[in-house]
């Protein structure tokens, strides 16, 4: 096994780095090694890789792992104060577990309790018009009281709706297209503290030392609506990045919305061709509440300004009994495709669903299906 005279003091985020490590082979394929050798013993030299179809670098990569970079990506991220968070961790987001190409090890600073709230993603142009700087303000700081506001804190739309959430009080997520030793832009060192000071957090995929490229912020994006449940494009150009947000959102199966704008403005061109192939259209922030009425954060303590009464306690446990999702799950193990039978819903929604019961304590993940708490 990699070097055993050493093998105590590895840790599963030594091993899933090393995972991580292995070129030129996609995200699924290294789960499905994990699955078939255990993460430890994947990387005991007397595997066998015969049947495996991995390249000679790719077995090297796991027969001779390079301990010495994983230690050293190990220590930068304890010099810079950046948490990491293996795929295998407790802390891990449950909703970025679905999607096809989960990042296998986080790196993060601030509150880790965030992750597993129930987030909205919001997104938009770089060169954000006056209006659309208005609707991000309105817009963000109506929806931080029952969502955490998660963006990538690049210029315009993505800033205006972290700042908002924090003048509200509320909770926001930045990802970021960078190691988190790094401030991208620079300019937005000032929206950084001011994150990590209110209990927000900042979040990438990326090693320390790991400078802006143009290949990383498409990664970046998958991420952001990864995490979501939905995915608000308030403004944006039919070439905007904000668009490739909104592709990855609706390959994840996760919501869409889009706000409309005067048909003069090309900077909101995206924004009417997203509601052209289906995304909802918002005019207010009633308008995602409505469609997500069931995810919101007064459901699981964590808003800051309000406590609820005893009447919408009641109210609450009243719905809950009427939720055709969570009556579609006994007590006994369910399968996830009796539960699709049973609720009449998409799969792709019967698993957003299931994720978010059971980040509410409703439901509790088990081989084979769900069970009913």
């Amino acid at each position: 096994m990699a070097d055993r005279n050493n093998a105590e003091a590895l840790t599963p985020v030594h091993y899933w780095l090393a995972v991580k490590l292995i070129p030129r082979l996609a995200t699924p394929k290294k789960l499905l090694l994990v699955d078939k050798f255990g993460l430890v013993n994947l990387f005991d030299k007397t595997a066998d890789f015969s049947s495996s179809g991995l390249t000679k670098p790719q077995i090297t990569a796991i027969t001779q792992p390079n301990w010495q970079k994983i230690n050293k990506i190990i220590a930068d991220s304890a010099r810079y104060q950046i948490e990491t968070i293996p795929f295998d961790d407790e802390q891990y987001p449950k909703l970025l577990k679905q999607i096809y190409d989960p990042p296998l090890v986080l790196f993060a600073r601030g509150n880790l309790a965030l992750l597993n709230q129930p987030q909205i993603a919001i997104v938009g142009s770089r060169n954000a018009s006056k209006a659309g700087r208005e609707s991000a303000l309105q817009l963000s700081e109506k929806l931080a009281e029952h969502f955490v506001i998660t963006s990538g804190m690049a210029l315009g739309i993505d800033a205006y709706a972290h700042r908002s959430a924090l003048q509200s009080g509320g909770y926001t997520i930045a990802v970021v297209a960078t190691g988190l030793d790094i401030t991208y832009p620079a300019r937005h060192k000032k929206l950084q503290k001011d994150i990590l000071q209110n209990n927000g957090l900042i979040l990438s995929e990326f090693f320390p030392g790991v400078a802006p490229k143009p290949g990383h912020f498409p990664k970046r994006n998958r991420l952001i609506s990864g995490l979501s449940l939905g995915v608000l494009v308030v403004e944006a150009s039919l070439k905007s990045g904000s668009l490739i947000t909104a592709r990855c959102a609706l390959e994840q199966g996760r919501e869409v919305f889009a706000v409309p704008s005067s048909i003069y403005n090309q900077q909101a061109k995206g924004c009417h061709w997203l509601i052209k192939q289906g995304a909802k259209l918002v005019e207010e922030f009633n308008d995602i509440v409505e469609e997500l009425q069931n995810f919101s954060l007064d459901s699981l303590n964590l808003s800051r300004n309000k406590e609820k009464d005893n009447s919408t306690v009641k109210s609450e446990k009243q719905d809950l009994c009427n939720d055709p999702m969570l009556a579609s799950v006994g007590y006994e193990t369910t399968p996830v495709d009796m539960v699709v039978s049973r609720s009449k819903l998409p799969i792709d929604v019967v698993l957003t669903r299931l994720t978010v019961l059971e980040l509410r304590g409703l439901v509790s993940a088990v081989p084979g299906g769900y069970l009913k708490l």
